[in-house]
């Protein structure tokens, strides 16, 4: 009798299949290429943006972008996800196997005189029981295919944050710096004004110039001046947010810092890929196709619950009157059942449930095609950006010449008597309006790369993250 039942519960589970859709992963379209693509400075080659930040030739930049990757909360925060995806997968995976107990109990009755012998009787017993449940429509199999794409989700998840916080360090790093050549150019810009105005306060005891030319010079000093504590303002907020993002006491990035005084340079040459070769490579989109695979193995392992189930159970044991005894010929005894359960009326719950499970995975997909549009969309601006950022400076840079030979000569000319004291004071100011300009549009440009190597997806690599989801 045993036999039969083991054999009947095995045709049906090898006769069995899973029930629900069979995933199948989406073929994204792309462009065959970037719309917004500068020729000048940029190549569609394919990209090695791993470690993107060490392109930039600074070390410092390098060691604060690798001390966040491993550091940060938030990198943590994902690690946890992953391993708690992980253990998830094994409790899915604990339900296809037979589970096992043992048990071991010692209890003494005594019967009524009316209705018994009134002793008092000792029985021991000792037994193991056994319970599998036959996977006869696949849900078990959906719940772990569910779970796995959960544990690869979770892996792209947590490079997606590596990839997300690489970048934002690397932008406060360049925020770090805007702000203290800013700083330095206000400065200069303050010596320079002050200069003039004790030239006009001289000129003025000389008979040479007004007090309005004073009062005037002396505005424009203190109007630098002024900007001076906005900018160490910035600059304070600008190093509190990089020591949080690269895990690091204040004062020691403040030392860091001080050993590096300049923007890193940029890239000459940037390789930015394809399309296709972005969105293969970016991994929010790796985990939004994730999640739409477990959102569509749920949808099975909902329609699965609608069907009957067949658990087989079975005990061995040994009891006896006394402990010694358990171990005697007589004393084992053993059962084995089948249960075949299957719902009959539930007012509809488990059809609602799989409506509940196939609406999660339209939203899955319609989320997985908004990451993909997304996705192009921010490489298409960042190339933008990068193009105008380059151009802006460029232009900049002229101007700054050009502004610098007008004061100058503005400078010389006054002195000379040729020209009033307001064109010495236009032209400062003009000088000083370029400058800062000029050092805003580097910091923009340096920014513009970084958001392009982070639109890319670039800061992690398909290795990696297979790495972390054995």
């Amino acid at each position: 009798m045993k036999k039969n039942i083991l054999a009947v519960c095995a045709a049906l589970v090898l006769s069995g299949c899973a029930v629900g859709p069979n995933y199948h992963p989406p073929l994204p379209t792309a462009p065959e290429g970037w719309s917004r693509l500068d020729r000048r400075d940029m190549t569609a080659a394919p990209v090695d943006a791993v470690r993107w930040w060490a392109r930039f030739d600074d070390p410092l930049l390098t060691a604060l972008v690798e001390q966040a990757l491993m550091a940060h909360p938030d990198v943590a925060i994902a690690q946890a996800k992953l391993r708690q995806a992980r253990a998830q997968r094994g409790v899915a995976a604990s339900g296809q196997w037979p589970q096992l107990s043992a048990a071991a109990s010692a209890s003494r009755s005594n019967s009524s005189s009316h209705t018994g012998s009134s002793l008092a009787r000792t029985l021991y017993r000792a037994e193991l029981d056994a319970s599998w449940e036959a996977d006869l429509f696949g849900g078990l199999r959906r719940a772990v295919e569910a779970a796995q794409a959960d544990v690869e989700s979770a892996a792209a998840t947590l490079a997606a944050t590596r990839v997300s916080l690489a970048a934002e360090t690397a932008l406060a790093y360049v925020d770090v710096q805007s702000f203290r050549n800013r700083l330095a150019i206000a400065r200069d810009n303050l010596a320079r004004q002050t200069d003039t105005l004790q030239l006009t306060e001289w000129r003025a005891r000389a008979g040479l110039a007004s007090s309005q030319d004073v009062e005037q010079a002396r505005t424009s000093v203190e109007q630098t001046r002024a900007q001076i504590p906005v900018l160490e303002q910035n600059l304070a907020a600008a190093e509190d947010r990089l020591a949080l993002l690269a895990a690091t006491p204040l004062d020691r990035l403040r030392a860091q810092l001080s050993q590096a005084t300049a923007l890193p340079p940029v890239p000459q040459r940037l390789a930015v890929g394809i399309p296709a070769d972005t969105l293969r490579q970016r991994p929010d989109v790796a985990a939004a196709e994730r999640q739409l695979a477990a959102a569509t193995a749920r949808v099975g392992e909902a329609e699965a619950a609608r069907y009957p189930r067949l658990t087989l159970s079975g005990t061995l044991g040994l009891d006896a009157l006394s402990a010694g005894a358990l171990g005697d010929a007589g004393s084992g005894f053993s059962n084995i059942a089948a249960q075949l359960a299957a719902p009959l009326f539930d007012a509809g719950k488990r059809r609602a449930q799989v409506e509940v499970q196939d609406a999660q995975r339209e939203q899955a997909e319609a989320q997985y095609r908004k990451t993909l549009l997304t996705a192009l969309q921010e490489v298409e601006d960042a190339l933008a950006a990068v193009a105008a950022a380059r151009d802006r400076a460029a232009a900049l840079e002229n101007a700054r010449e050009a502004a610098r030979n007008a004061a100058l000569l503005a400078r010389h000319r006054y002195q000379s008597g040729l020209i009033d004291f307001l064109s010495v004071l236009d032209t400062e100011r003009n000088l000083l309006a370029v400058e800062d300009a000029l050092a805003t549009a580097r910091a923009d440009h340096v920014a513009a790369v970084i958001r392009l190597y982070k639109a890319l997806g670039g800061g992690w690599s398909a290795q990696a993250m297979e790495t972390e989801q054995p």
